[in-house]
């Protein structure tokens, strides 16, 4: 690695790999690291053996659950790549690759195509607004469709793709090479030599006028951004690649246009094209906007000799390095040894440590800059989320927000003597996984975890008897119900009491009304200052919220409710922000006894896929699991059923569908929103609560 001084901004890639689980995602990264002469043998997710995939349970459920970072040279560029999970439980993951990175390559399998969750990840990166390529895997399986994915592309997540590739095969359908449709050239991989070694030759002619069709969609597409393009296109002239290359990297960057390559990463072929892609048209970090402060006009350029800006965006506890903090240089440099102030403590931190990653091994650095992913040790801890800056320029950057837990469980140790080791273990996990939440019930005086899914716990769980030897007793998984108003009602509450000689005294006037799911807690404050004096206002809030954390139905946390303080009255002398305090508490306590509270319950949306011959009894299974089916697909041999389904009859539902299809079927889940509980399943929770 060049030394942080020498490296060219221009020349750096900082790209997260992200798509559907099983798309080939894990497997794409092994043939770029290989390619890129970073690995000397490629592992095989199937043997267990890849890089990037480096836990036990990665390697033996063959799926990614934590995010991986790497780095690799292409064509004197150096790319930083983060490896990101397929599966929902662990979309926190993506969610902070996302936040930090410049471009994504998104995988798509070229068999079961534009699945739900790569709609997920596609949809999160548009949030952050990140320039995209796509590449179409698995294209060495016969019943796959390189032409039907791109299709899919555009009319399900409403972009303009760009073909730069067609597949070549042959009568039985066997992927034979890849035609270059920009240079007009057949690229074939040398399978002895694991496709390192490529040829080019002419496209064959069965293949002609298929290439000339799609060669003009993407001459068109990139037309449309470039006005010099324009002018050849419509004049019919010979368009140089060069000019193309820079149109599609101008429309990639602005997000106009999505560059979609194709190949078969278990079969070696397409690789290096998509490397030479990434290069091409995914952004530098001097391509992106300025990073923003977010409570001053403050913004930080990517520079190295701009005052240091970085963004921890995770956290990992390692057993021989401590607490390393995953970072983003944003603007900046910083040594070792030297120091840097945490915006979001207002502490300063000493950097005894910098690391460049590969996957769960790390290298000793001296120094990071501006366009970096490092890891870093510092003196004092350092949370997701937080900024380090120069304590001479401070910035404040946005912190990364992430979903709230919707499962949770009871564990226990197998001792008394070993609860105090499985706080210590939970916490440590805690700190690494923003959506993995722990607290004492204080009415149970039992260790309650929350997360994000069955699998996501049943991980966690694993690593604390693996990484921490604790053996722990683990529950039933719950649901996490929440609480809402189903009506607008006013409470009003009059606050007096004799305390010490002296008096107390507050008047509240509320007004709570229900929201649109996912709205929250909202408050405002609509009384005249002469009635309620602004220091009181944050006492009725503070209240208010603490307050609304456990609702009357069940004792679940209260949502999507808007509470306003119209007006009440104060005294000159007795009044206090105690006395106002204990106002609102009475007040909403009186709203509890009013019966207009509803309970909610996490629906979750996705796919199901399955062989056609087992439709009748999946279809079946999802009814009696209150199920609802949205739409129904055929797609070559198999049916894709659109559905939501409660959270809380999910459970098991991976080994029931595995049992009823013979384990051809696969599904896709997520939480997406909260809906009202059936009345009759309502009174069964309220009881099985105590309620």
């Amino acid at each position: 690695m060049a030394d942080a001084a020498t490296v060219d901004l221009a020349k750096i890639r900082n790209i997260g790999i992200m798509a559907h689980i099983d798309a080939g995602k894990t497997t794409a990264t092994e043939r770029i690291l290989y390619y890129a002469g970073q690995i000397h043998k490629m592992g095989e997710v199937h043997e267990g053996d890849t890089e990037m995939d480096w836990m036990v349970q990665e390697r033996e459920r063959g799926i990614t659950i934590t995010s991986a970072a790497t780095t690799c040279p292409w064509q004197d560029h150096t790319i930083n790549i983060i490896d990101t999970p397929g599966h929902v439980d662990f979309t926190a993951e993506v969610e902070r690759a996302l936040r930090i990175l410049d471009g994504g390559v998104v995988i798509f399998s070229g068999v079961e195509m534009v699945e739900s969750q790569s709609e997920t990840v596609w949809r999160q990166a548009d949030r952050y607004e990140v320039p995209r390529i796509a590449f179409v895997n698995k294209l060495d399986r016969a019943e796959a469709s390189y032409t039907e994915t791109v299709e899919m592309i555009e009319e399900r997540l409403g972009v303009h793709p760009v073909p730069l590739v067609y597949p070549y095969r042959d009568e039985d359908r066997r992927l034979l090479g890849m035609v270059d449709l920009i240079e007009n050239e057949l690229i074939t991989w040398d399978q002895e030599m694991l496709g390192a070694m490529f040829t080019r030759g002419p496209v064959p002619d069965a293949l002609v006028s298929d290439c000339e069709h799609y060669r003009d969609i993407a001459l068109e597409r990139a037309a449309e951004v470039d006005d010099r393009l324009m002018e050849l296109y419509l004049a019919g002239d010979e368009i140089p690649s060069d000019l193309f290359h820079e149109a599609l990297r101008r429309g990639c960057i602005e997000g106009k246009l999505v560059p979609v390559l194709g190949g078969s990463a278990f079969a070696n072929q397409g690789i290096q094209l998509l490397l030479d892609s990434v290069v091409r048209y995914l952004p530098a970090p001097t391509d992106v906007p300025p990073i923003r402060g977010v409570d001053s006009d403050e913004v930080r350029r990517p520079d190295p000799d701009t005052p240091f800006s970085a963004l921890a965006f995770k956290v990992v506890t390692d057993r021989y390095a401590g607490r390393l903090v995953f970072t983003r240089v944003y603007s900046g440099r910083a040594s070792v040894g030297g120091h840097a102030y945490n915006a979001s403590t207002e502490k300063g931190v000493r950097i005894t440590k910098i690391f460049r990653m590969h996957a769960n091994r790390r290298s000793a650095v001296d120094s990071m800059q501006a366009g970096d992913i490092v890891a870093i040790v510092g003196s004092q801890p350092i949370a997701t989320g937080d900024t380090l800056c120069d304590k001479s320029a401070p910035i404040l950057l946005e912190k990364i927000e992430f979903p709230e837990p919707v499962v949770f469980v009871a564990v226990e140790p197998r001792t008394e003597a070993e609860f105090d080791e499985l706080m210590d273990g939970l916490t440590k996990l805690a700190h690494e996984d923003p959506t993995f939440h722990v607290r004492v019930d204080e009415s149970t005086n039992q260790t309650i975890i929350a997360g994000m899914g069955e699998l996501h716990l049943e991980v966690l769980v694993r690593r604390l008897r693996e990484e921490y030897s604790l053996s722990v007793h683990v529950g039933q998984p719950q649901v996490a119900y929440r609480e809402t108003l189903g009506c607008p009602l006013e409470v009003e509450e009059r606050f007096v009491k004799q305390a010490a000689g002296r008096g107390q005294f507050a008047h509240v006037r509320l007004r709570l009304e229900p929201l649109e799911r996912g709205s929250g807690i909202q408050f405002t404050c609509t009384a005249p200052v002469e009635e309620i004096p602004k220091e009181y206002r944050t006492a009725v809030e503070s209240s208010l919220c603490a307050t609304l954390t456990n609702g009357p139905v069940a004792g679940y946390p209260l949502a999507d409710i808007g509470a306003t303080l119209f007006g009440g009255s104060f005294h000159p002398v007795d009044s206090s922000e105690l006395a106002f305090r204990a106002a609102t508490s009475e007040a909403l306590r009186k709203a509890y006894n009013d019966r207009a509270f509803e309970l909610l319950e996490p629906v979750m949306e996705g796919e199901v896929i399955t062989p056609g011959e087992y439709l009748g009894e999946v279809m079946e299974d999802l009814a009696r699991r209150r199920g609802e089916i949205r739409e129904l697909l055929s797609r070559e041999t198999v049916q894709i059923l659109r559905v939501a389904v409660p959270l809380a009859e999910t459970f098991g539902y991976a080994t029931r569908l595995r049992s009823l299809t013979q384990g051809r079927a696969t599904y896709s889940l997520r939480v997406e929103r909260y809906d009202l509980v059936p009345e009759g399943l309502k009174e069964k929770i309220i009881r099985s609560r105590g309620y």
